[in-house]
């Protein structure tokens, strides 16, 4: 955005609300006995006609599904009701197979609950109108073949559980919209409901925006954007859609209510069609499903199930082991990083001095740096790493016990990474250690002083960057095996003789 163009958008406040979609880990599908798992299976292997909407089915309530989706809610401090029901959402798609899907209209199975995000260090309450379920359609193929363009449905992915999350239109910037995303998308898999992978569409979103001049209290007319896969894709296709409609405003057109699609390699949003509303979808009871009555003790078992979450993780973290706020919050990001650090921490031993703290900093800073730096560039999650929690607590146990250095433990890792052995191994096969043998090394630094007299004189006039300039050439000749807490002592005994 240019300086202009941002002069402009101060003018106006941007509003955001996001609906987002999460497919649940369930064995089976919503309302059948078909397998959920539909990622690697033929097209058109998992399904039946339940799901494919043969006339005269029965669908059956997946219990597990319900089970998962009021976790959420407890987790997202929802209000659960006594009373629920499913509804048919009706409209015509070729990958719907029934022309209807079964979903929640007027009676949720949650409403009325919030989510906390960290803003530039200041918390901010996004408030949730409601967690209810449904089921997700099928998947279209679009394929070009010799010349000819058609496409094919595959209904593995129809009936499969799917859990709507709908936001108030809380958020008045894309950069909350991601954090929002971020937060939702840690508490779904620290849950276990969701594998929260974006790129395989298991976690979708489609975000409402609209502008309105600065001080406004009626909202603008909203548009709904579609197809984004990331994090980095949601606040980008905002940041684009709420220029857009300043723009539209500024030059005196009108905003229409619209589904836009995100186009990535582009950058921009395309209109696909007219909005519709709730009307559209002519909404009436499910007539082959009974309501749900919740009973408490449903409830409140449900909340004994649920797991610590991140924000108590974060706490517990920041607490127990004396990490900062930032390294914390990195660290109970994921679940599988939490669980990895404590881990890592569990099978070491305290630093030097016996300081947890210091230790735990210490795991802390080689996982958020040259760990994680691996990891991305292999595109793995640390649950896939080669070097396991107990592989990195070697590592530092050796750099505490000073075999290597810390120049030597970032190959060490390298290795270690790329080959699955342990640290250790690598530091044994590959012959890399300090060298602290006090005879050898005297030897060595006895050479390097003959050899660097202008270095030595440099040293009695007062130079104390001659040292360093020694120890360099002590480095140089040992290839960096030899401990510079050994080495600086004797250089400057040495020196004082010469």
């Amino acid at each position: 955005m240019t300086t202009a163009e941002a002069a402009t958008a101060t003018d106006y406040e941007i509003v955001i609300g996001l609906e987002v979609h999460s497919q649940l880990l369930t064995a089976s599908k919503m309302f059948c006995r078909c397998p959920a798992d539909y990622a690697n299976a033929a097209p058109n292997t998992h399904c039946c006609p339940i799901c494919m909407g043969f006339p005269g089915v029965l669908p059956v309530i997946n219990e597990q599904a319900v089970d998962y989706m009021m976790m959420t809610a407890l987790a997202l401090h929802c209000e659960i009701p006594d009373f629920s029901k499913f509804d048919r959402k009706n409209y015509f798609y070729p990958d719907l197979p029934k022309g209807y899907q079964i979903s929640q209209y007027d009676r949720p199975l949650s409403q009325n609950g919030y989510l906390i995000i960290n803003l530039h260090g200041a918390e901010k309450r996004i408030g949730i109108t409601r967690v209810h379920l449904e089921e997700d359609t099928g998947r279209l193929a679009h394929i070009n073949e010799d010349g000819d363009s058609y496409s094919l449905v595959d209904l593995n992915r129809a009936g499969v559980p799917l859990m709507e999350i709908v936001s108030e239109p809380d958020m008045r910037s894309p950069e909350e919209a991601r954090l929002y995303m971020e937060k939702l998308r840690s508490i779904l898999v620290y849950l276990g409901v969701s594998s929260g992978k974006m790129e395989e569409a298991a976690l979708r979103c489609d975000a409402n925006i609209s502008v309105r001049p600065r001080g406004q209290q009626e909202f603008g007319v909203k548009t709904e954007i579609k197809n984004m896969n990331s994090f980095r894709a949601v606040e980008r296709a905002l940041t684009y859609e709420a220029q857009r409609q300043i723009e539209e405003l500024k030059a005196g057109r009108t905003i229409v209510q619209s589904t836009r699609g995100w186009i990535e390699d582009r950058g921009v949003t395309v209109l696909q069609r007219v909005k519709e509303n709730s009307d559209d979808y002519r909404y009436f009871p499910e007539p082959d499903l009974p309501p749900l009555v919740i009973s408490r003790d449903w409830v409140e078992g449900l909340r004994a199930r649920l797991p610590e979450l991140p924000d108590a993780a974060r706490e517990r973290l920041e607490r127990d082991y004396g990490l900062s706020s930032y390294d914390a919050e990195q660290l109970t990001a994921e679940r599988a990083l939490a669980s990895y650090f404590e881990a890592a921490l569990k099978a070491g031993k305290p630093d030097k001095g016996g300081d947890q703290a210091a230790r735990a900093k210490a795991v802390a800073n080689w996982m958020l740096g040259d760990l994680r730096r691996l990891l991305n560039a292999a595109s793995l999650d640390i649950a896939e790493s080669k070097v396991s929690p107990a592989g990195l607590a070697e590592l530092l146990d050796m750099m505490d016990a000073g075999t290597i250095s810390g120049k030597q433990a970032k190959d060490v890792l390298e290795k270690a990474f790329a080959s699955g052995q342990s640290p250790k191994a690598v530091v044994e096969a590959e012959g890399i250690s300090q060298l602290s043998d006090t005879g050898e090394l005297e030897s060595i630094v006895e050479s390097v002083i003959a050899e660097n007299p202008k270095a030595v004189e440099d040293f009695h006039s007062g130079k104390a960057s001659a040292v360093q300039f020694l120890m360099g050439q002590v480095m140089k000749r040992t290839k960096g095996r030899a401990r510079p807490d050994v080495v600086i002592p004797l250089l400057q005994s040495k020196l004082g003789q010469a």
